[in-house]
């Protein structure tokens, strides 16, 4: 199950490169570039019918492109998967990002505290003045400020400016993840949001034949529990994953949240990842290796899907 760095590759290995290929994803080195592509397979079932809508709402995308150019060097997206994270770009109606605050003093769609919202606050174009860390411009542009403050515009110092914003690897292993998502596609769907977020937060979970979690995961029980979680049923195994479809179009560029396959031919597949986007997906890659980070290797690369 393991065909993409080598049964030889140790887990820890895997964990020290994983930071390093995620940021050359961000800087738009990595490879495979972003438009990876494949044969496709042959044709299968249809989509569920699903109207995608895009995780970012009208102008968000603008706002995030805007206010990261005061940091030379940030990526937008890293600003659009915190605001992701924090309050699904303002759309969330949990306590504290419309009005008052959280359990934990947060506030606004960026959830701000009022002290670290006071020490960095960025009036953007249009901005309420004085700012405040509930007006969508002033909140984006001021965690674009406290992020470059940290270290946000340098690869070597992006993943610590993030943990800065919120302690916790989860939280930074999922904000890297959809940045590298909509850094290639801006229009990532919601489904496909909660799929990536959900993979990224089992990263460094072990890997466990036929597990499909909490606590191991298979490659194909990954990515069903990925996609559960944003509402959508696949089967079991990576054949029947692959076998269900729907195809990515031949010679069609593979998406963000898209399913890549691997094996012998299309009735051998034996592998599955889910895409993130730039040549890297996430998945569980064999015994005695924990989910993680992994290029997009071609050379046994059987088709693609897309679930939704």
């Amino acid at each position: 199950m393991g065909r993409l760095l080598g049964i030889a590759v140790a887990a820890a290995m895997a964990l020290l490169l994983a930071p390093l290929m995620v940021l050359a994803a961000l800087a738009g080195a990595a490879g495979p570039p972003a438009d990876v592509s494949t044969a496709g397979p042959p044709a299968s079932t249809g989509s569920s019918g699903r109207v995608p809508v895009a995780a970012l709402p009208p102008g968000w995308t603008s706002l995030y492109q805007q206010a990261a150019s005061i940091c030379p060097g940030l990526s937008w997206s890293v600003l659009a998967a915190i605001g992701t994270v924090e309050s699904a770009n303002g759309q969330s109606t949990a306590p504290g990002v419309l009005s008052g605050s959280n359990l934990a003093g947060a506030e606004g769609p960026m959830q701000f505290e009022p002290a670290t919202f006071a020490a960095y606050a960025t009036v953007g174009p249009g901005g309420a003045r004085p700012p405040s860390p509930y007006d969508p411009v002033d909140a984006v542009y001021t965690a674009a400020a406290l992020l470059c403050a940290d270290g946000g515009g340098a690869a070597s110092t992006l993943t610590s400016a993030v943990d800065d914003y919120n302690h916790s690897p989860a939280y930074v292993d999922t904000v890297m993840t959809l940045a590298v998502a909509y850094r290639v596609d801006p229009t990532v769907p919601t489904t496909v949001v909660a799929a990536l977020s959900f993979a990224a937060g089992q990263l460094g979970t072990p890997y466990l034949w036929g597990g499909t979690g909490p606590g191991g995961f298979d490659c194909s029980g990954l990515t069903q529990a990925a996609y559960r979680s944003a509402g959508i049923t696949l089967p079991r195994v990576a054949q029947d994953q692959y076998d269900a479809g729907p195809p990515v179009p031949p010679g069609a560029t593979v998406d963000p949240g898209d399913l890549v396959f691997f094996g012998s031919g299309t009735d051998g597949v034996d592998h599955v990842g889910l895409y993130i986007g730039s040549g890297v997906m996430i998945d569980a890659p064999h015994t005695g290796a924990l989910v993680r980070f992994d290029p997009v290797d071609g050379t046994d690369l059987v088709g693609a899907t897309r679930p939704g």
